[in-house]
């Protein structure tokens, strides 16, 4: 299953939320009650949000200084934000305000971060940890319940992509440099994984493989999967870093569409709007060639545009 059986490219309009790039745009979601976006810049150590009334009306950006690189974030029921910083899970009651820390991170900080996550329906916040050697398939998945923090999930090098289906019993997870999106059963009560398998297998990418280098196995290249969201017909929408595209995958793992997107490092999509119809992208600049980023300069900017079937909400933090 890979990407060369895929349905022909779309190349949809988008437009740019954003003319400030971030370093590596991450962790989007639509606030409802706000009509926000928020997303953070990792390396940047910032979190950002802005009013986006429609595609051609935005406010301002506003940006939230934080001490370690926030690898995700939820909104909470009342209020408020949770976020996974390098060495912990933290929550903050108001945008700006004090940092209380929920749970310490279980790993070495010094090799290790806290990198994609979300909330799941129960308001259980999971994150997932990324081995920054990238050599070891270190990094693990956690959820944190009123018990406490508990890694639920282990062997992947990059946790990226999570996301629940519609009704609640499917969960999906990613390990980037597998370059494989994996499924499981879950279990809504204890928020147990069963049953894993595999989702959708990406095409590895080619020794030797540089964007825009015109070798001739280039095009065998799509992308590997970063972070994704579920639409309300249950489908997986995953974003292909390096492959400028998203990859909208069928509850059975086919690929339906794909759609490129502006700039070759797409990140996260999510939905947002009034009808949840809108898709948001962050997008990435680091660690691009200065060649790359002369032809896309939009890189690290986050941009949206419209589409035929809604998203889900976003699920938030129940303290």
């Amino acid at each position: 299953m890979d990407c060369m059986h895929a349905p022909a490219l779309s190349s949809p309009t988008w437009d740019a939320i954003t003319t400030e790039p971030d370093s590596l745009g991450e962790s989007p979601f639509w606030h409802p009650q706000e009509q926000h976006l928020y997303w953070v810049d990792t390396p940047g150590q910032r979190i950002a949000r802005v009013a986006v009334q429609s595609l051609h009306a935005q406010g301002l950006v506003e940006y939230w200084p934080l001490p370690q690189e926030p690898g995700c974030i939820a909104p909470v029921q009342g209020g408020g934000l949770v976020m996974a910083l390098r060495d912990g899970i933290y929550l903050a009651l108001a945008w700006g305000g004090p940092l209380q820390r929920l749970a310490a991170a279980p790993y070495d900080t010094g090799k290790l971060r806290f990198n994609d996550g979300k909330c799941d329906p129960q308001g259980r916040f999971w994150a997932g940890s990324l081995y920054e050697p990238k050599d070891q398939a270190l990094g693990a998945l956690y959820m944190l319940d009123g018990q406490g923090l508990h890694a639920m999930q282990g062997g992947v090098v990059t946790a990226n992509g999570l996301a629940w289906s519609p009704n609640g019993r499917t969960a999906y997870w990613a390990d980037t440099a597998a370059h494989q999106v994996r499924a499981f059963d879950f279990d809504a009560a204890t928020g147990q994984l069963s049953g894993g398998r595999v989702f959708y297998q990406m095409t590895p990418k080619p020794a030797g493989w540089v964007w825009g280098s015109g070798m001739p196995n280039a095009h065998q290249y799509g992308g590997r999967p970063d972070g994704a969201a579920v639409d309300s017909e249950g489908c997986y929408w995953s974003a292909q870093y390096e492959g400028q595209r998203l990859l909208r995958l069928s509850p059975a793992g086919r690929v339906l569409a794909e759609v490129r997107t502006p700039v070759p490092c797409p990140t996260m999509p999510c939905f947002g709007g009034l009808d949840r119809k809108t898709l948001f992208i962050t997008t990435s600049r680091q660690g691009r060639s200065a060649q790359e980023l002369a032809q896309y300069p939009g890189a690290g900017c986050v941009f949206a545009t419209r589409v035929e079937v809604a998203g889900l909400p976003v699920n938030v933090y129940r303290t």
